[in-house]
């Protein structure tokens, strides 16, 4: 399992990943956040899946890129492109992976500016190829574990947010994550890309880094737990009752 975000807000976007992977009983640290820019174009992709997909995929789309990128104008051609990469890879892979009791399950997150569009863009790529944009009224993407970072993000985030409080309730999410799932965990890579800047900023935090995050988020759940009383009681006085009263 994994934890990939990405994030469209007005002043750009924002990607944040772990790095854990998980083989069976083994553990180790990978990326899963490959970044492609130069002159008029900046893109970063976030993927989850089998991890020998994702290496052959991205190296094919890595290397389409490096061959034509002047042709590549606007974001929804590059990711046109990224979709042709994997049903190559799919054609290819797909009936070993089956042998093998596999499936082909590569889902991507996909941000991108390129020199024709107006502002950044962020897609869901399903394994398929086929792919959904991003818009302003839910305006983010999740892969790999989204069970328990979804909540934290459906409640705080909008499009309006700043890339700074963008990368905070990202932080947040992936906390939150971490702390009910055994297969996500850090150190972590977090992106910010700002409008029209055709340049990633890009940082790894370490587990020691993103502790404080950790304990300010359960001090300040049990906090509101305990704030709740008063909202919370007379709903379990009216219970009680109702439990005295039955025969």
């Amino acid at each position: 399992m994994t934890f990939c975000l990405g994030i469209s807000c007005a002043d750009g976007l924002v990607a944040i990943a772990d790095t854990q992977i998980t083989s069976g009983s083994e553990v180790s640290t990978g990326k899963k956040i490959a970044v492609q820019q130069g002159d008029g174009y900046s893109m970063f992709v976030l993927t989850s899946g089998l991890r020998s997909v994702r290496d052959k995929a991205i190296t094919y789309f890595d290397e389409r890129v490096s061959l034509s990128s002047g042709d590549l104008t606007k974001s929804y051609q590059a990711v046109n492109a990224l979709a042709t990469e994997i049903r190559r890879v799919y054609d290819e892979d797909n009936d070993w992976l089956n042998k093998a009791g596999l499936h082909f399950d590569l889902h991507c997150i996909v941000g991108t500016q390129l020199i024709e569009d107006e502002r950044p863009q962020l897609y869901l790529v399903y394994p398929q190829g086929n792919w959904v944009q991003i818009t302003p009224g839910t305006p983010y993407a999740i892969i790999g574990d989204t069970r328990y970072g979804k909540p934290v993000l459906d409640r705080t985030l909008t499009f309006e947010a700043t890339l700074e409080r963008s990368l905070r309730v990202g932080l947040l999410a992936f906390n939150a994550t971490e702390a009910s799932s055994t297969d996500v965990g850090p150190p972590v890579d977090a992106l910010v890309y700002a409008t029209d800047s055709f340049r990633m900023q890009e940082r790894r935090f370490s587990a020691d880094e993103l502790a404080p995050i950790s304990e300010f988020w359960r001090s300040s759940i049990a906090a509101v737990v305990d704030n709740a009383a008063s909202v919370v009681r007379p709903l379990a006085a009216s219970l009680q009752l109702g439990l005295e009263d039955a025969p």
